[in-house]
């Protein structure tokens, strides 16, 4: 019999938001998790309960315009000073308001969450082919991995907060449909981390995910499903690292 890991590791993951196929990443994440039988992860679809983190050694989050109360992200911040580790996912930094025009906004509404996060989304291009370029080759999450090509939605951010780029792309063109569509050549990050005092975030933006009935009021049906990074090896081991960083004590 395998010998079994002494020490329980406890772990909270909220999976919620908009647009995309959240059950799909909720269950390929947990199975991810499962791989290590002495994590134990509560599950939430909302930022309620984080009383919850004080007994965890990581937070995860796959989200999509949902944003934590500013008492929550006092709450989320004063965790991760005390060594929380945070493994935010592809659409966790994302507000999304509809102009009247029809086009998507990004509003400065939480410069609190954004300021911890690192970074904002902005817009995104149509879901297409781009390069990622491993700009740190040094570091645990990135050792090993060469630069690759992936299909996904390439999130346009803007950076609101010191930032250690792992992975990077450029673009350079238009994000039909939002509000700051027309983009110069801009270095975008893909991968990157962020320290908040003795804790430490891990961002990582690829990962959009969208099935037949994930948009409610605007169609009924989706013809078309987006698997987008989940459709890639490098991407299930970009998230096998990340969560064995997380399970690690101290950044």
């Amino acid at each position: 019999m395998a010998e079994q890991p002494a020490t329980r590791i406890d772990a909270h993951f909220i999976a919620a938001g908009k647009y995309h196929d959240i059950d799909f990443p909720r269950i390929e994440i947990l199975k991810l998790l499962a791989e290590h039988p002495h994590i134990r992860t509560t599950v939430a679809c909302d930022y309620s309960g984080l009383e919850r983190l004080d007994a965890c050694r990581f937070l995860i989050t796959y989200t999509c315009d949902l944003m934590p109360t500013p008492e929550q992200a006092a709450q989320i911040k004063a965790w991760m000073e005390k060594g929380g580790k945070w493994m935010a996912l592809h659409g966790t930094n994302s507000i999304l308001v509809f102009t009247a025009e029809g086009l998507v906004d990004a509003p400065d509404d939480r410069p609190d969450v954004m300021e911890m996060l690192g970074t904002q989304f902005v817009a995104h291009p149509p879901i297409g082919k781009f390069p990622v370029e491993v700009v740190n080759k040094d570091h645990e999450l990135t050792q090993g991995i060469e630069n690759f090509e992936v299909v996904d939605e390439l999130y346009l951010s803007k950076t609101t907060a010191p930032i250690e780029t792992l992975m990077q792309t450029t673009f350079e063109g238009e994000a039909t449909g939002f509000t700051h569509s027309q983009w110069p050549t801009t270095t975008v990050p893909i991968l990157y981390t962020r320290d908040i005092g003795a804790g430490q975030i891990v961002y990582n933006a690829l990962g959009h995910c969208r099935g037949h009935y994930d948009l409610p009021g605007m169609a009924d049906f989706y013809p078309h499903k987006e698997m987008c990074a989940w459709n890639y090896d490098v991407y299930y081991d970009l998230l096998r690292r990340t969560i064995l960083w997380a399970m690690r004590d101290g950044a």
